[in-house]
C-alpha cells in the first residue's frame, strides 16, 4: 500500500491491550463481553489500561447487549460511565444511541459527546442498524462525533465495502470513517483499498484453538471462548497497513 493506515485493536482484557501495544497498534478499544457485541469494562480495568499503556485507550460505553434504544436509567448509566472514563484519563469513547424508529438519537448522543469532551468520540456499530445510512451519517456528524465505526450495514466489512466507500466520499473529511466487523489479516488490505479509509478496526481473535499468545517475559495465555489475540498477528496487521 502507498499510504499508512491506522489500526485500532478491539480488546476485552489488559493482557490483550498490552499485546496490541507491543504489536504496534495505534490505539485500543477496551470493552467487555465481546461475545454479545461488547459492553463497558469495569472501572478498575479501565484505570489500569490507561495507567499502563502508552498508546491511546478508547473505551466502549454500552450498558448491555441487544439493541441501542436505551431507557432513562440505562442512559443515566452511560452518562456516568462516560464521565468516569474521562476522569480515568482515557483518550476516547465509542458509543451511540438510536431512536425507536431506527434513526440516530442526535440529542442523547450529542449529550454524551459533550460530556466526553475533550476525549475523542466514535459512533459505534449501532450505525449498522440504520435503514438510511446517508441520512444517518449526516445525523452522526451533527452529534459532534469524530469517528464512525461501521461494517457498511452488512455482516462484515468485505460485504459492506461498497457502502463504506460511499460513506467515506460523503463524509469528505468531516469525520473519520473506520471499517470494522469481520476484519481479518486476509482481507484488511483489500478493505483499505476498496474503501479509501485511513483507519481500520478489528479484534484479530484466533477462534480455533486452543491458541496461545505471549509477550516477552510473560507466561502464555490460553484462548477463551471468543479466542485470543496473538502478538504476531498484530505485528502482521501493522506491517500490512504500513507497506
Amino acid at each position: 500500500m502507498r499510504r499508512a493506515i491506522g489500526f485500532e485493536l478491539c480488546v476485552e482484557s489488559i493482557e490483550s491491550a498490552r499485546i496490541g501495544e507491543a504489536g504496534g497498534a495505534d490505539r485500543v478499544e477496551l470493552c467487555d463481553q465481546l461475545a454479545i457485541g461488547g459492553v463497558t469494562s469495569g472501572p478498575k480495568e479501565i484505570a489500569e489500561a490507561v495507567r499502563t499503556l502508552k498508546i491511546p485507550v478508547h473505551v466502549l460505553i454500552r450498558p448491555r447487549g441487544g439493541d441501542f434504544v436505551y431507557s432513562d436509567a440505562e442512559f443515566g448509566q452511560m452518562r456516568a460511565e462516560t464521565l468516569a472514563t474521562k476522569a480515568a484519563g482515557a483518550a476516547g469513547v465509542a458509543t451511540g444511541v438510536l431512536l425507536p424508529d431506527g434513526r440516530v438519537d442526535i440529542a442523547r448522543t450529542r449529550e454524551l459527546v459533550q460530556l466526553a469532551s475533550p476525549m475523542k468520540i466514535t459512533f459505534h456499530r449501532a450505525f449498522d442498524e440504520l435503514v438510511d445510512m446517508e441520512e444517518g451519517l449526516e445525523d452522526v456528524i451533527r452529534t459532534g462525533a469524530d469517528c464512525l465505526l461501521t461494517s457498511g450495514g452488512k455482516a462484515n466489512v468485505m460485504e459492506g465495502a461498497q457502502q463504506i466507500a460511499a460513506l467515506q466520499r460523503q463524509a469528505n473529511g468531516r469525520l473519520t470513517i473506520m471499517p470494522g466487523g469481520g476484519l481479518t489479516l486476509a482481507n484488511m488490505v483489500e478493505v483499505a483499498r476498496a474503501t479509501g479509509v485511513s483507519y481500520l478496526h478489528g479484534s484479530l481473535l484466533r477462534k480455533s484453538g486452543p491458541q496461545q499468545s505471549t509477550l516477552p517475559g510473560d507466561q502464555s495465555q490460553t484462548a477463551k471462548s471468543m479466542g485470543t489475540v496473538v502478538l504476531e498477528d498484530v505485528q502482521q496487521a501493522v506491517r500490512l497497513l504500513r507497506q
